[in-house]
């Protein structure tokens, strides 16, 4: 984590805002999930924001979450490296964001790696979790480990298929958003310049 002092003024009220967005219990929703979905030998962290931080700190728990995602032999991040220096425990937290955005999560829900990195925003980081968990719950494809329940599931889509007939009408009717012109006529009105009769 990065050394810093306190922070003051505007920065102070920023910082209170985001640690307030910070959910306890979606934490310990997600380490249940995370636990199950890694499977045997991951331990839980203590409650609390700094030890979920820690916990998820290396990278190594999200580079193993996101390939456990997949079915074996293609997970997206072929080999995770166990290490102490900074760069490289960063770059494995990179890793992970790049393989959630390829596993379908938004890039609005993805965090920054400075936001778990430095502690600076752990309710984005739940954020991406959240998404990561609904959208593997929405697949169904047999990866998902855990209560179902932990995750909404996300819409799907609703094809409409129309035919040539049905598109070629459309065409020629005016949508009621754009305005009717029914009823509308020019009685009563003058041309411009004229005055206005006053009786």
């Amino acid at each position: 984590m990065a050394n810093r002092g306190p922070s003051y003024g505007l920065s102070r009220e920023v910082q209170e805002k985001i640690d307030q967005k910070y959910d306890s219990d979606l934490e310990q929703r997600l380490v249940d999930w995370i636990v199950a979905q890694c499977g045997g030998n991951l331990e839980k962290p203590q409650p609390g924001k700094e030890n979920f931080q820690t916990w998820l700190m290396d990278g190594t728990i999200l580079c193993r979450l996101i390939n456990s995602l997949y079915p074996r032999g293609k997970e997206p991040i072929k080999k995770i490296p166990e290490t102490q220096m900074a760069f490289k425990q960063m770059e494995k937290i990179s890793q992970f964001l790049q393989a959630a955005e390829a596993y379908g999560v938004t890039t609005m829900d993805i965090f920054q790696t400075v936001d778990l990195w430095e502690g600076k925003d752990m309710a984005a980081v739940q954020r991406t979790l959240m998404a990561l968990g609904s959208l593997a719950v929405t697949k169904d494809d047999g990866q998902y480990k855990g209560d179902r329940d932990w995750f909404h599931r996300k819409a799907q889509g609703y094809r409409r298929e129309f035919s040539e007939e049905q598109l070629r009408q459309g065409q020629s009717l005016i949508g009621l958003q754009m305005g009717s012109n029914r009823g509308a006529s020019q009685a009563g009105m003058t041309g411009y310049g004229m005055h206005r009769q006053i009786m």
